[in-house]
């Protein structure tokens, strides 16, 4: 049975149906007891699953990280909040260079089953140091997975697909989405990883878009249709795996490709989505240059009108397929 409920409850019902389901599952993060989190995911939890599995930790990333590296080892499966996604780079290297590695130098005997909840983004003032988008420097790390749902839905089944994954995952939560309501099945599957979906379907180009730009690029397409124009709107939900054939396939469709990611452009993850159409099947079906619409490669202001100029808007995806159909 679905009913409706916000992407932060989508989450805590995820994280709960897997604790309820395995008692080797525990949360590990700053403030995620008694508080219920900075963005209040994890409230109420540890009024039903105690301090023991609910366990808020000192303000030390690179402790909790490896922490939940050695208890991972060890056959725990750890779901680790941070509080807002840029404190990871203060984890880069046990998540980096030991989460992701481990599997691999000792000979597939051992494995790192993690989770990294990482709530990015920017768009609510929060400047420079705390509204960052850095799926990309995840990506480019062999042996981590990395999610980025979209819906309460996808939230919910990708991320019990996370939790029960050998593999270290993470898993990215725009901040901005936490209180988008959308159908959520009470009983949800795990949902596998590298299964994109189409959002809506478009003959005259396809826009490929990750997390809050999905709903963004959604307005958009229904701006764009009342010009005449037919958008097919792609969500790869995983990065890592990514649904390339999906991609392929909507191309080769609509002939043109516009990609939108919140991230600042360059040597963001757009790049590696262009690079898998321009190098593969869908290249001689390409009827114009493909466009990338992205965050402007600054830090992120304090000052909200600034915020609104750097990070992409439903605008500025409208202005790139405008010129990518008419071939400007």
């Amino acid at each position: 049975m679905s009913r409706e409920i916000t992407y932060a409850e989508a989450v805590r019902e995820a994280m709960a149906q897997a604790m309820d389901a395995d008692d080797r599952v525990f949360l590990m993060g700053e403030d995620i007891g008694v508080y219920g989190g900075a963005f209040g995911v994890t409230n109420g939890m540890i009024d039903r699953f105690g301090p023991s599995r609910i366990r808020d930790t000192p303000i030390s990333e690179n402790g909790t990280v490896g922490v939940g590296v050695g208890a991972a080892l060890l056959g725990m499966r750890p779901v680790i909040e941070m509080q807002f996604s840029d404190f990871v780079a203060n984890a880069m290297d046990p998540l980096v260079n030991q989460a992701a590695k481990i599997h691999f130098m000792f000979g597939g005997q051992l494995c790192v089953p993690l989770v990294v909840r990482l709530p990015a983004g920017g768009g609510t003032g929060a400047a420079a140091q705390h509204s960052q988008s850095q799926e990309a420097w995840f990506v480019h790390v062999p042996g981590l997975k990395v999610a980025m749902p979209a819906t309460p839905a996808d939230a919910k089944g990708l991320l019990l697909a996370a939790i029960a994954d050998d593999n270290p995952v993470v898993f990215v939560e725009h901040k901005l989405l936490y209180r988008v309501r959308g159908d959520v099945p009470e009983a949800a599957e795990p949902l596998p990883f590298g299964q994109g979906v189409v959002r809506r379907q478009g003959r005259d180009v396809t826009v490929v878009a990750t997390s809050l730009m999905v709903h963004k690029a959604l307005e958009a397409a229904e701006r764009l249709q009342e010009q005449g124009t037919s958008v097919e709107v792609f969500d790869p939900r995983t990065l890592v795996p990514l649904d390339a054939a999906g991609i392929t396939a909507s191309v080769m469709k609509t002939g043109r490709l516009v990609v939108v990611h919140e991230a600042v452009e360059r040597g963001g993850f757009g790049a590696e989505i262009a690079a898998v159409v321009s190098g593969g099947e869908a290249f001689s079906y390409l009827q114009a240059p493909i466009r990338r619409v992205a965050a402007r490669n600054t830090p992120i202001p304090y000052s909200p009108g600034l915020e609104a100029a750097v990070i992409p808007s439903v605008d500025d995806i409208v202005a790139a397929v405008a010129a990518t159909v008419s071939g400007g």
